[in-house]
């Protein structure tokens, strides 16, 4: 399916929260980071949600049932429902079920959100490859994981067994920092066996389409903090989306962005569901201009000059590193206009 470049971030004149009619929210690095909520998030979805937009809780985080997640988000100060959490486990399960016999037993590698998605779609979750399993599912089984667990993968998948995994995030940040996530999880089994998971989680249309079949959105936008899942998931769906600098993203991997990890809009937090987006205007001849900065692409470096608000800077240097990147993404050093902005 053809689809057009972006060039730059969109901007609106209204409230996003006015424009859209869900919100599918990732949460690790968007919501709360280490279980604890991110700065303004609390008070801006509950704006949000007064103001009529649904909130949907969108994660590739496999571990956790949406009962707990619910209960998290409300102790956080979020009043949820479980029936607003979606996870990738339950994007996967849907994904097995339909492909192996009602009933059928599912070696689990991975946390209790599994054996939940998994028993809500009439399959029976399984501990070892000795109980001849239908298929195997990996999903994301926090620190504590064994290492025996996933030789009870390679076991079955050397059999043949089909393997499926939740997600394939690299990595998950935390408190702490960037910690292993599933995905470095998948690595080893895919090291071990040779071979391929079918895989679910964002940016996959098996998540987009749980999404879509949990919520009923007609205008979501997808809010997160991770280009390479939640804002091309939004691409390959079709959907626009936000992105809030309070995860893994920073500034120069935004710029350097290919086609299908460019945001609609960009914002440094939730705050940004709730005001208009400024427009970015101009173009390669004259430079980029948004707020009080004009940004334009040299021969070797992005150029920032002017004064104003970060986040407007870093709107007109996304217009000018996108519009130079073309379909291929920036290579221009973007080091010294980032540093400018404090970015």
């Amino acid at each position: 399916m053809s689809r057009s470049v972006r060039t730059s971030p969109e901007g609106s004149g209204r409230g996003l929260h006015e424009a859209y009619d869900t919100a599918l929210l990732d949460l690790d690095g968007v919501v709360y980071a280490g279980g604890n909520a991110i700065a303004h998030a609390v008070e801006s979805l509950g704006t949000a949600r007064d103001g009529g937009m649904r909130l949907a809780y969108v994660t590739n985080n496999a571990l956790r049932t949406p009962d707990t997640v619910a209960a998290h988000l409300t102790e956080l100060g979020i009043a949820t429902d479980a029936g607003d959490v979606i996870t990738s486990a339950q994007a996967v399960a849907r994904l097995i079920a339909e492909q192996v016999p009602s009933g059928a037993r599912v070696l689990v590698i991975g946390g209790e959100g599994l054996r939940v998605a998994l028993r809500e779609r009439g399959l029976e979750p399984v501990e070892s490859a000795e109980d001849d399993p239908a298929a195997v599912v990996q999903g994301f089984g926090g620190p504590e994981l064994p290492w025996g667990r996933f030789a009870e993968a390679c076991y079955a998948i050397a059999r043949g067994v089909p393997w499926y995994a939740s997600n394939t995030d690299l990595t998950i940040p935390g408190a702490r920092g960037i910690a292993p996530g599933n995905g470095a999880a998948v690595e080893v089994v895919r090291i071990a066996t040779g071979a391929e998971p079918q895989v679910a989680g964002k940016p996959l249309p098996p998540m987009h389409r749980e999404t879509i079949l949990r919520t009923g959105a007609q205008r979501p936008l997808v809010v997160g903090d991770r280009l390479d899942t939640d804002i091309e998931g939004a691409f390959n769906g079709e959907v626009d989306s936000l992105l809030v600098l309070t995860g893994v993203t920073d500034g120069a991997q935004l710029l350097a962005a290919p086609p299908q990890h460019r945001p609609t809009y960009v914002d440094a937090d939730l705050r940004g569901l709730l005001t208009g987006q400024p427009e970015v205007t101009g173009d390669a001849d004259g430079g980029f201009r948004c707020g009080g900065w004009t940004a334009t692409a040299g021969a070797e470096r992005l150029e920032l000059t002017g004064d104003g608000a970060e986040l407007d800077g870093l709107r007109a240097l996304c217009a000018a590193a996108w519009t130079a990147g073309g379909e291929q993404g920036c290579g221009l050093d973007s080091g010294k206009a980032l540093a400018r902005l404090g970015l």
